[in-house]
């Protein structure tokens, strides 16, 4: 505990040091779109945390829509960055879908680049991309999702600022 009894901060583990930019909260908004759907717009918080002790971030999102606040999509998971610029992530969806992926990171120019290993549990999704940017303190995103019936086209993208 701090002298004014606030919490402290864990120290950031020497591994997470180069995303150490993710942790906090972010919220913004997003578009979404695929041939087999309709397109639509939703809100959206991103939630980065680390404890200190382990060379891993967790990582929590959820979406809602924009008119009613109504619940859309949420989903978990962890990442994990190595020193040699290559990152593990995984992510357990709130449809029971489940995405190993791996990727690289550039520390400098603040991108991720990710490509799942594995989709679990998906009868029609094969594979996504998820491209993850920071920009003038503003962090966007785009996933891109092939499935048995279309290959690798743009599903969704999003721009948030932190909270």
């Amino acid at each position: 505990m701090a002298e004014d009894g606030a919490k402290a901060s864990p120290a950031v583990h020497p591994a997470i040091a180069p995303l150490s930019y993710l942790l906090g909260s972010w919220k913004g908004q997003g578009e979404g779109g695929f041939p087999t759907i309709n397109s639509f717009s939703y809100g959206e918080q991103l939630h980065f945390s680390h404890s200190g002790k382990k060379p891993v971030i967790a990582y929590t999102q959820k979406t809602w829509k924009l008119n009613s606040g109504e619940p859309m999509h949420a989903e978990s998971g962890y990442w994990r960055p190595k020193p040699d610029g290559t990152i593990e992530v995984v992510i357990a969806q709130s449809t029971g879908l489940v995405e190993v992926q791996k990727g690289t990171y550039n520390a400098e120019e603040k991108v991720i680049n990710l490509r799942t290993e594995l989709v679990g549990n998906a009868t029609k999704v094969k594979e996504i991309t998820r491209v993850f940017k920071l920009v003038d303190e503003e962090l966007s995103y785009e996933v891109q999702m092939a499935t048995n019936l279309n290959s690798l086209q743009p599903h969704l993208k999003a721009s948030l600022k932190r909270v």
